[in-house]
């Protein structure tokens, strides 16, 4: 091998040598020696002709095959640069997507997992896992008796034949959390099909009254269309009589009762939170806005989402007791800090909207304490707006004539929407985030931002764009002239405590 080897080493360069050693003995002989006969001389010019002329189809030949891989790595390098750039997209688009991801994982109040029909568990959310306080590895394959207490279990065991035939099964009840404390859930188990109709799995998802539009019935399986108001501290629940009068049953088997309720006001059982909304274009103002945001104690110990105990708070009738403690820590808060360059959003829940004292309450706060009243910003869900216009209306009135300032939250492009502030005066026009999570793939909603856009603009009124997650989304809204930007691409909601650090 190592012959072989050397041959194929010396190989390009045998012709030449030899043509080179005949030329140097012709030239020897016709200069020097001249003894060659001449038959033999005739024969050393015949060799170095033909080795010259082998030496020239090697020369053509490598000169060719240069050609051939200089073509290829012409193309190679082509190949690799469209594949170093689908690599950054690829990586761009992962990372948007991981951020998506987080944010369903991380931010969306609904417990989620998905089971194969052997009840094993291959997906389930951060929710879904402080539920039950297990770590991945503890759920991560395992039956779901593993892992689940009978409570929760009972209903899949029940549904089970159901839900496998390929039929979405709808429920709603109660469950406790490991504090004892009650969440009002609707069920939802949804079967996942593959290509041939068969059932190869399933999701489960567990979703708090307070966070949904639209409610389920359990008893019919059909969409009851009343409104909804979405997860925030001010959002309501619809007051049907019979909904009441259920919910109040249950409520007190699970020994829940207002004067509990009370007591958690009074008793300051709450957490607040704040998630910090920033300026699109740094111009637009030197102070830092959050919107304040509340769970109670046993929510955050056993990191349940955001709102799940408003249906009982709501359901007697203590909203407006809760917005007033809210109110309260708030102001207090900034008068023990003056330096605190800060708007405060504020949500003000349906009933509150009714409560003729509470811009009393609010004006006697603001006087006692000296706090400038255009640091609260109150905001109003549009669905209470427009569910109670004369009261939304004399309430906003009140309070901007105090100089506090007003926002309206989950605006869209609907007529309603645009009708609503030629009654309602406010400061701030949130955009609804289902519109603004969607503009980079979808053009409708980047039309329908741009018409919001333009009508605040011309109505002398700042927008805010909800549910912003990336910085692409980020730069579109600047192009567009959107005012400020909140949401998870932002900054994710913390403890207010926090603040403590920042207003010093």
């Amino acid at each position: 091998m190592q012959k072989t080897s050397l041959f194929d080493s010396v190989k390009p360069y045998l012709a030449i040598s030899i043509a080179l050693t005949l030329a140097a003995i012709l030239i020897a002989d016709t200069f020097f020696i001249g003894e060659i006969a001449p038959h033999w001389r005739a024969t050393l010019w015949s060799s170095l002709i033909f080795t010259i002329s082998i030496t020239i189809i090697q020369i053509a030949r490598t000169e060719k095959t240069i050609r051939n891989l200089s073509d290829q790595l012409t193309i190679s390098k082509e190949r690799l640069g469209n594949e170093i750039k689908h690599r950054l997209w690829a990586e761009k688009t992962a990372s948007e997507n991981k951020i998506k991801s987080q944010f369903i994982d991380e931010n969306i109040p609904v417990m989620l997992a998905y089971f194969n029909t052997d009840l094993r568990c291959r997906y389930h959310n951060r929710i879904f896992r402080r539920w039950f306080g297990l770590k991945p590895d503890q759920i991560d394959g395992r039956h779901i008796k593993e892992f689940s207490n009978e409570e929760f279990l009972s209903d899949i065991q029940n549904r089970i034949e159901e839900i496998l035939s390929g039929k979405t099964v709808h429920n709603e009840r109660i469950l406790k959390s490991t504090k004892g404390f009650p969440y009002i859930f609707t069920e939802q188990y949804l079967p996942h099909l593959d290509n041939k109709g068969k059932t190869i799995g399933f999701y489960t998802l567990h979703t708090p009254r307070a966070q949904e539009k639209s409610r389920i019935s359990a008893k019919n399986n059909k969409v009851d269309n009343a409104p909804k108001p979405e997860a925030k501290k001010s959002n309501a629940i619809e007051n049907k009589n019979e909904a009441t009068f259920q919910l109040s049953t249950q409520t007190s088997k699970s020994g829940v009762t207002a004067n509990r309720i009370a007591q958690a006001i009074e008793g300051g059982e709450f957490n607040l939170y704040c998630q910090k909304i920033v300026p699109v274009k740094p111009s637009v103002s030197s102070a830092s806005h959050y919107e304040i945001l509340i769970r109670m104690h046993e929510e955050e110990n056993n990191l349940m989402p955001p709102g799940s105990f408003l249906p009982l708070v709501d359901q007697f009738k203590m909203m407006p007791k809760l917005d007033r403690w809210i109110i309260n820590h708030i102001i207090h808060w900034l008068s023990g800090h003056p330096k605190a360059n800060s708007v405060f959003y504020l949500n003000v829940a349906k009933d509150s909207l009714s409560d003729q004292d509470l811009p009393g309450f609010v004006q006697d706060l603001l006087k006692r304490t000296g706090v400038p009243a255009a640091n609260i910003c109150f905001e109003i869900e549009i669905s209470d707006a427009e569910a109670n216009l004369a009261d939304t209306a004399a309430f906003a009135k009140k309070i901007r004539e105090l100089g506090c300032l007003v926002s309206l939250c989950s605006f869209t492009e609907a007529p309603e929407s645009f009708s609503l502030l030629d009654k309602i005066k406010v400061d701030y026009l949130k955009i609804d985030g289902g519109i603004v999570c969607n503009i980079l793939r979808d053009e409708d909603d980047l039309v329908r931002i741009k018409s919001i856009q333009q009508f605040a603009t011309e109505a002398g009124t700042q927008t805010i764009a909800e549910m912003v997650e990336t910085d692409d989304i980020t730069a579109t809204l600047r192009e567009i002239g959107v005012d400020y930007a909140q949401g998870f691409g932002i900054a994710k909601p913390h403890p207010f405590n926090d603040l403590e650090s920042v207003a010093q």
